[in-house]
């Protein structure tokens, strides 16, 4: 005899993995017509159930991991991105960010180690000043940002890096940063550095932090990156 109960179990789980099929299908669309990484809240919104997204993204991971093209995280979204190994046979945009001066590197270096940082403090670790064409380099690529103005005299405005700037150079997060060891096995530091040269643990948490406040309208206003807005009635 059949148990019509055992019956309706398999059709139900039938119909559950025929939902989380097409879930996946979702997530892979939305991700794909995304020309910028994808949080999992926005899949999530998108979905027709409520499914554990992290878990399907995950499981998409695996799924892209030995081809061509890779499912990446970014900063708790999720991106496609040509596998780092077939980087090569990619030809290069001609409209390609152009390539970092010297300063430009030592300056994104310095803010993605020891951010949220003051351009005071940038001088004071690079022991020159610093112009501001520089930081507009930066912040032109998308990968440096105000973060918050400093709670100490002055208000100087803190910088932090985007999301933007893992995505170009392929982290998931900050703590994938290289490491002093990391840094010396790739020759970019010299061996004569400093018995006492140390290299912070980038900053996890991208809140701001209790000696920041955040920027406000006029910050972005006195900052050049808004117009001022007019007291007059139309």
């Amino acid at each position: 005899m059949i148990d019509l109960k055992d019956g309706e179990d398999f059709e139900e789980e039938g119909r559950d993995l025929q939902a989380e099929i097409e879930a996946e299908r979702i997530a892979e669309a939305l991700v794909f017509a995304s020309s910028q990484p994808v949080s999992e809240g926005f899949i999530s919104e998108r979905l027709p159930r409520n499914f554990n997204v992290h878990a399907i993204m995950l499981r998409l991971k695996e799924q892209y991991a030995p081809r061509g093209v890779n499912l990446v995280q970014v900063e708790g979204a999720w991106a496609f991105r040509t596998a780092a190994d077939l980087s090569f046979v990619i030809r290069r945009d001609d409209n390609e960010v152009k390539k970092l001066s010297r300063a430009a590197l030592e300056v994104l270096a310095i803010i993605a180690y020891h951010q949220p940082v003051t351009r005071a403090e940038i001088e004071d670790i690079r022991g020159v000043q610093t112009s501001r064409g520089t930081l507009d380099v930066l912040m032109e690529a998308g990968w440096v940002r105000f973060r918050g103005r400093r709670r100490t005299p002055g208000r100087p405005v803190t910088l932090g890096t985007t999301r933007d700037f893992l995505d170009h150079f392929g982290l998931e997060e900050l703590r994938d940063l290289p490491g002093l060891e990391e840094l010396k096995g790739a020759g970019l530091l010299s061996g004569r550095i400093p018995a006492n040269f140390n290299i912070p643990s980038p900053s996890m948490n991208d809140e701001l932090t209790e000696d920041e406040d955040p920027i406000t309208q006029m910050d972005l206003e006195e900052l050049g990156l808004l117009a001022p807005r007019s007291t007059s009635e139309d």
